[in-house]
């Protein structure tokens, strides 16, 4: 996986994680706990943990990995512009 990047939704002000889960292929993954709407860390070693109630999260797709969240996390539809990645609405 490659690097990831923490922007804002415009709309919420909330943090969202842009990963690179295949060279050339961006997505984002919200910042906010399906369990709780406690503040996900940023990505490391292809998770997103919840430092409340230690919920994990696949870094690439936002599936849950260990609840107690049973959701995953909202994705961001990511679209890249010549150098610059342009953050999309929440895909539903």
């Amino acid at each position: 996986m490659g690097g990831s990047a923490t922007v804002k939704d415009p709309s919420s002000g909330d943090a969202v994680y842009v990963v690179q889960p295949t060279a050339g292929q961006y997505c984002g993954l919200s910042s906010v706990c399906t369990h709780a709407g406690c503040t996900v860390d940023p990505p490391k070693n292809g998770q997103l943990s919840c430092p409340c109630h230690g919920s994990r999260f696949d870094a690439s797709t936002g599936a849950v990995l260990n609840g107690p969240a049973v959701k995953p996390l909202p994705k961001y539809t990511v679209t890249k512009d010549g150098d610059r990645l342009d953050l999309g609405a929440v895909q539903s």
